[in-house]
């Protein structure tokens, strides 16, 4: 174990641009997506099903594009170009969806947004990496988190304010969004500096097998843990739907996302820096546990108490989870294949995403919103059970 370094002064200046980058453009996300399960639903006509399948499609190919991007930086010695180029894309999808008169319309606009966050989503944890001191890599990890997550909650609360100006305009509160998208990309170009790359002289290509061999034991096995905690939670419309079981309104649904990212806002940070001085096997347990309470609480009832309990629980286990995840990745894996190891790590959980929301759709539909819960809870439990035998003896502490 190693001896905490947390302080805040130590977190470089270019990690909080880059939290602010994200802060912008999830701020311009949130703002449709918290509107968009309702709006498949209430609008569209879409089934459970359908909602789960473009959101385990949409993210999976947001995942699965990082596999590429990720080696690409590698091989460039660059990160910044792929990642304004994502965060180019993302802005320039958000007019799509005032335009979407059919669910597949919808998808074309989400894998479009997806592609983006592919493309941006390695190159950007691994710029993360690059620029971070180790002692005090979980401390950053966290703060680009947290701010990344204020995002995730002032644009629902975007979207609750200008629904009731406009009296539930969707089409009108899904323009907006363009606005917050595009200050993003320009913040990332005159923003943030990539610190300068030493090179050997001839580029490697680091998907050769004699490359990917440099990725130890230690880093598959945190690629088998993000996988399996994917598995574990499905897409977040199924929360919406739940809230919506309870009798929140249209108007309200983005509130949901409010709750949840609020409490996923305020612990990512101090969960972050715990975990430059904690273990991160008995973190990342710490994480299932409170999934498992947050299942729990919403297979039991559609009573906005409960919901709001379980939401709150979720947002909890997002804040202990996520950014750790990203700081065991960059601690195991070799520097010049950082991109490339964040990019299978998404691969595996891009592809966990698709299987938990289609999954999760089909028990909706057929067996009911408890069935749902109580299949993540029991999902979750096997992956804790895992995480106790420990892995392999090189695993991270």
């Amino acid at each position: 174990m190693t001896e905490a370094r947390p302080a805040a002064s130590k977190v470089p200046f270019g990690i909080v641009a880059l939290g602010l980058v994200s802060l912008l453009m999830d701020t311009s996300s949130e703002l449709i997506h918290s509107l968009l399960p309702a709006f498949m639903s209430s609008v569209l006509g879409a089934s459970a099903l359908t909602i789960g399948a473009i959101e385990g499609v949409a993210e999976a190919t947001a995942l699965i594009v990082k596999v590429v991007s990720g080696p690409l930086s590698d091989w460039l010695g660059h990160r910044k170009p792929l990642a304004v180029l994502g965060y180019g894309l993302g802005a320039l999808s958000k007019p799509l969806f005032a335009l979407a008169t059919s669910p597949a319309f919808v998808l074309g606009a989400r894998m479009i947004d997806r592609v983006g966050k592919g493309i941006r989503g390695a190159p950007r944890d691994a710029l993360v990496a690059d620029i971070t001191p180790p002692e005090v890599r979980g401390a950053a990890f966290g703060l680009r988190q947290a701010l990344d997550t204020v995002g995730a909650f002032l644009g629902p609360l975007l979207a609750v304010g200008l629904m009731l100006l406009w009296a539930d305009d969707v089409r009108a509160v899904f323009k907006v969004a363009i606005i917050p998208g595009v200050l993003a990309v320009g913040l990332l170009v005159f923003g943030v500096r990539e610190p300068a790359r030493p090179r050997d002289g001839q580029r490697v290509n680091p998907l050769r097998l004699r490359e990917l061999r440099r990725l130890p034991a230690r880093y598959w096995w945190v690629v088998g843990v993000g996988a399996a905690f994917t598995l574990a939670r499905f897409s977040e419309a199924f929360l919406v739907l739940r809230a919506q079981q309870g009798g929140v309104g249209i108007g309200y649904v983005p509130l949901v996302f409010v709750g949840m990212n609020v409490v996923y806002a305020l612990s990512a940070y101090p969960f972050g820096r715990l975990s430059d001085s904690m273990s991160h096997t008995r973190l990342l347990a710490l994480g299932l546990v409170v999934l498992i309470l947050a299942d729990a609480a919403l297979a039991w009832s559609s009573h906005w108490g409960w919901v709001w309990l379980g939401i709150s629980l979720w947002g909890l286990h997002m804040g202990i989870t996520q950014g750790l995840l990203s700081t065991m990745v960059a601690e195991v894996a070799p520097a010049d294949l950082r991109g490339t190891a964040y990019g299978f790590f998404n691969l595996l959980s891009g592809g966990a995403m698709l299987v938990a929301s289609v999954v999760a759709g089909v028990l909706w539909d057929r067996l009911g919103a408890p069935a749902t819960f109580i299949a993540g809870a029991a999902f979750s439990a096997i992956t804790l059970l895992v995480i106790g035998t420990g892995g392999p003896r090189a695993a991270p502490r």
